[in-house]
């Protein structure tokens, strides 16, 4: 054995005791004649004590020690002169009369603490030195902590764990598919799962009415803060159940995890709120509910009750309105009107009004409307006086909700209102069935092609495809869409139907979704799921702004993997038994 403790686990009750520890050495000081060293492992860190009056050999070795040398020690745990009270074992060190170096270190390019001096992509590159600080460390056990919860809570509901395969077939209906080529069947491909969507509705059919899965899967799209090119997902799936049934078995899940890994109590029943609602209300499918400035439409006070041309052609007039900021100065307001002017946003411009303090009402546009209209606008807002109201119009309604909910987030984070352990959750649900694509010029599902119309909308599908609704559901945690699912079709007839809406040729769909449509013909029974995205779960429960620094090895923002340096070319040997040829031309 190279250790008969961790570095994090003795107190002042083992003192007296031999035993021996390795590790890795997080700092060393010399003072005087004493040398003192913090050995650190996963569990924590202890301090080890070399005494040149006891063992000068002893503590000469001790001064050539590196950071991050990998040690073992051996030694008698005492009772520290100057104890730490910010450390489990700081009323205790060693007194170490054995040193074994294990393996010696090159100079970190960083240091390995939690406020750290190397940058993101240094890091990235020597992720392995990464995932020896605490902090990164600690979002890896937080991450399997609530994988075992969540594996012993479907467990205890009588879910089955089954893992379904990685190569498949493409199915590029959605994001784009990485794709694999196959060496023994020259000229084709296998896909990697965006989701293991067909192949637990399969598993339904099979009678394994209740399948869960820790999925991996992946999409070839373009990256931000909660998305990389491989992802994992809590992957489930039921037969013979509502969307109700679904939502208040997967509601008790989200409230077991909150309360067994933060301590907090989510209410009985999650409020639930439909995807027109939220549009209307916030302008996103997945509001942020830990702060107000609910938007209020202002169409019947602005439009064609003064000379401002650009609110009298426009579609949608709305604001947010902003308690306590009308003190904001000029620059401050030019900064956001340059904020919601930036391409990510797409605003032609900002209006404001100010309710000050003394009751006067000040506006960049008041010179357009008589004061009547200024004070008709306050009490539309339900502004009190030392209130900013800030304006946003255009001639898409939703187009317009989605930029002022960007506005909205924003002042939510200038403000200090998105309290990272603050947690507001609900479910939003009857999604629209199909949206439009500008790209495609045809309608695509919103969600997938084997979603269930609301049985409601079921006779608009011939004529106003685009009014049905989905239903779907999302559970949403602080503006954040961390799951989502919906009832499936398991009818033949009703499945063709959405392909022909979806501009499916009878060939295309059998060539793509010719397995499913198939076992639909065997007594598919009614089914239902959801997916939640383990590491944007992980991330809000650890209270970070990216999913990276709950994975243990991340792509960055470009796809690549930094630390092995992937993509990379393949060996012309590869793509000659590949029977593949890469064409790269400058002029292509």
């Amino acid at each position: 054995m190279y250790r008969t403790n961790t570095c994090g686990e003795l107190r002042l009750s083992d003192a007296g005791r031999r035993v021996t520890l390795a590790g890795w050495v997080q700092r060393s000081r010399k003072m005087g004649g004493m040398t003192f060293v913090d050995l650190r492992d996963r569990y924590g860190i202890t301090q080890l004590v070399f005494n040149e009056s006891a063992d000068a050999d002893l503590c000469a070795e001790a001064n050539k020690l590196g950071r991050e040398y990998c040690i073992q020690v051996e030694g008698v745990v005492s009772e520290r002169q100057s104890k730490n009270a910010n450390l489990p074992t700081g009323d205790i060190e060693i007194a170490v009369d054995k040193l074994n170096v294990l393996s010696g270190s090159l100079t970190p390019p960083f240091t390995i603490e939690d406020d750290t001096d190397g940058g993101d992509d240094i890091r990235m590159k020597y992720r392995y030195l990464d995932l020896r600080r605490p902090c990164v460390r600690a979002n890896l056990e937080l991450r399997h902590r609530m994988t075992i919860l969540i594996r012993n809570f479907l467990d205890s509901k009588d879910f089955i764990e089954v893992e379904t395969p990685i190569l498949i077939g493409s199915t590029p209906e959605g994001a784009r598919d990485f794709v694999v080529p196959s060496r023994m069947n020259p000229g084709q491909f296998y896909a990697l799962p965006q989701s293991p969507q067909t192949l637990k509705q399969l598993l339904m059919v099979s009678g394994f009415d209740r399948y869960f899965q820790i999925a991996k899967c992946f999409r070839d799209e373009d990256l931000r803060a909660d998305r990389q090119p491989e992802f994992t997902q809590i992957d489930c799936e039921m037969s013979f159940v509502g969307q109700d049934d679904v939502i208040d078995l997967f509601e008790d899940m989200c409230r077991h995890l909150f309360k067994e890994v933060r301590g907090v109590d989510l209410p009985a029943k999650l409020p639930q709120m439909t995807w027109a609602e939220a549009m209307r209300r916030f302008g996103s499918d997945k509001p942020d509910l830990r702060f107000g400035m609910e938007f209020v439409e202002l169409m019947d006070v602005l439009k064609g009750t003064g000379t401002f041309g650009v609110f009298n052609e426009a579609e949608y007039i709305g604001g947010i309105c902003v308690p306590g900021c009308a003190g904001y100065t000029r620059k401050q307001l030019d900064q956001l009107t340059d904020f919601v002017k930036r391409p990510q946003v797409g605003a032609k411009g900002l209006v404001w009004v100010k309710f000050n303090e003394d009751g006067t009402i000040k506006s960049s546009i008041d010179k357009f409307y008589e004061p009547g209209v200024m004070q008709a606008l306050k009490e539309k807002a339900g502004a009190a006086d030392g209130d900013l109201l800030l304006i946003l119009s255009g001639d898409r309604a939703n187009k317009t909700r989605t930029q002022l909910c960007t506005l909205r987030l924003e002042m939510g984070d200038r403000l200090g209102l998105r309290d990272k352990n603050k947690f507001e959750c609900l479910w939003i649900i009857d999604f629209p069935l199909f949206e439009w694509s500008d790209e495609e010029q045809r309608l695509m599902s919103t969600h997938h092609p084997f979603t269930m119309p609301n049985p409601d909308d079921i006779p608009l599908l011939e004529e106003h495809p685009e009014r049905v609704r989905a239903k779907a559901y999302d559970f949403v945690c602080n503006g954040i869409e961390v799951g989502g699912g919906s009832l499936r079709i398991h009818d033949g007839k009703l499945q063709e139907k959405m392909f022909n809406i979806l501009g499916f040729t009878e060939e295309r769909a059998m060539a793509q979704f010719g397995f499913l449509i198939n076992a639909f013909k065997y007594g598919a029974p009614p089914h239902a799921g959801l997916a939640f995205g383990l590491d944007r779960f992980v991330s809000i429960m650890a209270g970070l702004d990216s999913i990276r620094d709950c994975i243990a090895f991340p792509k960055n923002n470009s796809g690549r993997d930094v630390m092995l340096d992937a993509p990379a070319p393949l060996d012309p040997k590869q793509l000659d038994e590949l029977q593949i040829r890469v064409d790269l031309s400058q002029e292509k």
